[in-house]
């Protein structure tokens, strides 16, 4: 079986399209502010709703026992299933098919080529779940501008699929207006109904509360980071490079790795990594936080906001980026297979998926996942993400049988490690889509076409990792997670299902279009300094008083 949310193969490109995301409907785990909002009147979105208002609106949660992890979570991890799986004894954690056969439009992003309609993978799961799905699976790279549009229109699917990275701008508003309040129908004890749902940890629940109400089924993360700066280990055991534990050994080491002659280079772009190094605010969170001064900061006003562009700035001074990563095109994860590069950052999903897509071709690539270090050689402060980012939400006005079909898709969607329905929607169909090789599941052509499908982003279990053909791959993503969970620290603005005042929706978009010039050397330190100046008087210190606010009211969340 695969791993779920946390380590699913969406691209990082798309979490990250933009700073926007800094200015977005961000969620997380803590209690929330109502603020300005109410359940379904057209009144105010701007806020979030916290406390007791929350917790009345959110459903029982009831653990799963299905399958034992062999290594516990920790640090906030993902529990981590090391050992084969017993695919004869797999448990069964829906044994009644919920839903009815009715017909159910969904629209959801997928990155990829999308499965025909009525295809073996999409007729079986419909068949297994009791669902008739008719799916309008959208370019992930381009989903926002699609999911605007829809939500701009009259007609909308009866079920969609809504990423936090796309909640800005009129859409956030768009997500009260047009989404149905899910209580009814999961509230308390309600969720019992569906017990995939209910093992969903509260934490995601809560933040999937909008406008005052429960509109949306999350997918769960979990909240330790999710760019690694990957290296290339075959090639540092070869040749006997020891892994950095700093910014200047680094850079030392990247000169030293770098010769254009043999075409190679020591990395691509750094500086989702050294956000991490230097201990800054990613541009993925939120970015408010108080500091040990007592004062509400924004992530682009601290002096290491700076030092780590001009760190990474140094690296492609100095000729040790690839000249493809300098120039912005191609994909720098081909680069690193290729050993062009041999450090670059992606989301936990390439661990795995470059594993398994080297097996063949280069039987002797191994990747390794450096540790975060501080930029001085100590240790870093790094960010709790947010335990879910992604929402499957029900159109208003569905009728009871819509939302009792979209509720068991997602309830079949969710299913836990070790069950029968997590390895339908992982794996597909026993022959048609995979075979068992040393009792291990591998897709096929047909698998590998077909089961690259929406169907994972309606919902997910809590957060685990699991590889039965590279089970090594599974221990070494869960320990990183472990050791940089240890490292981790939540923000004032933590666990906050923000929506921000429309007028501050694109404050910060400029900031990562002048990160990507200055790094490559075609902007200068001023004009990021002129920027941050800009933002402070076009809003940021007005945004600041919205937010010093909002805490005042609600607490830290930290």
């Amino acid at each position: 079986m695969t791993p779920n949310a946390a380590s699913s193969g969406l691209s990082r490109r798309s979490f990250l399209a933009s700073t926007a995301v800094a200015t977005a409907a961000v969620a997380g785990g803590m209690p929330l502010l109502t603020a300005c909002s109410d359940a379904e009147g057209g009144g105010s979105r701007e806020g979030a709703t916290s406390g007791k208002a929350a917790d009345k609106l959110l459903p029982t949660y009831v653990a799963s026992t299905v399958a034992k992890p062999d290594i516990p979570s920790k640090n906030g991890s993902s529990a981590g299933y090391t050992g084969k799986v017993d695919l004869a004894a797999l448990a069964t954690s829906v044994p009644t098919r919920l839903g009815t056969g009715a017909p159910l439009e969904i629209m959801a992003p997928l990155w990829g080529t999308p499965p025909k309609p009525g295809c073996a993978y999409y007729t079986a799961l419909d068949a297994a779940a009791g669902t008739k799905i008719t799916w309008q699976n959208q370019d992930g790279n381009t989903y926002g501008e699609k999911l605007g549009a829809v939500l701009a229109s009259s007609s909308i699917p009866d079920m969609v699929v809504v990423p936090s990275w796309e909640l800005v701008g009129k859409i956030s508003n768009a997500v009260t207006a047009k989404f149905m309040d899910l209580g009814p129908y999961l509230a308390g004890d309600k969720v019992k109904k569906y017990p995939n749902l209910a093992a969903i940890p509260t934490d995601s629940w809560r933040m999937s509360i909008f406008g005052g109400a429960l509109r949306g089924i999350p997918m769960p993360a979990a909240p330790v980071p999710g760019i690694v700066p990957y290296y290339r280990k075959d090639v540092f055991d070869k040749k006997g490079y020891t892994v950095p534990t700093s910014a200047d050994e680094f850079l030392s080491w990247a000169k030293e790795a770098t010769s254009a002659k043999a075409k190679v280079w020591a990395c691509g772009d750094m500086r989702w990594s050294a956000a991490g190094f230097f201990s800054v605010l990613p541009a993925g969170s939120l970015g408010w936080n108080i500091g040990n001064d007592g004062k509400l900061t924004y992530r682009i006003e601290h002096p290491q906001y700076l030092e780590h562009l001009e760190w990474v700035r140094k690296l492609f001074a100095a000729g040790v980026v690839h000249p493809d990563d300098k120039a912005n095109t191609g994909d720098p994860s081909q680069r690193f297979t290729a050993g062009q590069i041999l450090v670059y950052n992606n989301d936990m999903s390439s661990w795995y998926g470059k594993t398994a897509e080297q097996a063949r071709s280069n039987p002797d690539f191994e990747i390794g996942g450096m540790d975060y270090f501080g930029a001085d050689g100590g240790s870093p402060t790094l960010y709790a993400g947010q335990p879910a980012g992604i929402w499957s939400m029900i159109r208003k006005g569905a009728s009871k049988e819509t939302v009792e079909n979209a509720l068991a898709a997602a309830n079949f969607a969710a299913a836990p490690y070790g069950t029968k329905e997590r390895m339908f929607v992982d794996y597909g169909v026993e022959g048609t889509h995979y075979t068992v090789a040393n009792g291990a599941p591998v897709k096929n052509d047909q698998g590998i076409q077909e089961v690259n499908n929406a169907w994972v982003l309606l919902a997910a279990p809590a957060p685990y990792t699991a590889h039965p053909d590279l089970p090594d791959i599974a221990r070494m993503q869960v320990e990183w997670q472990q050791r940089q969970g240890a490292l981790v620290k939540k923000t004032s603005t933590y666990g906050m299902n923000i929506v921000e005042p429309s007028r501050y929706a694109t404050l910060s978009s400029q900031f990562e279009q002048l990160e990507i010039d200055f790094v490559r050397g075609n902007k200068k330190l001023s004009d990021i300094q002129q920027a941050i100046s800009t933002w402070k008087s076009s809003g940021g210190d007005k945004l600041r008083d919205w937010y010093k606010e909002l805490l005042d009211k609600n607490g830290s969340g930290n």
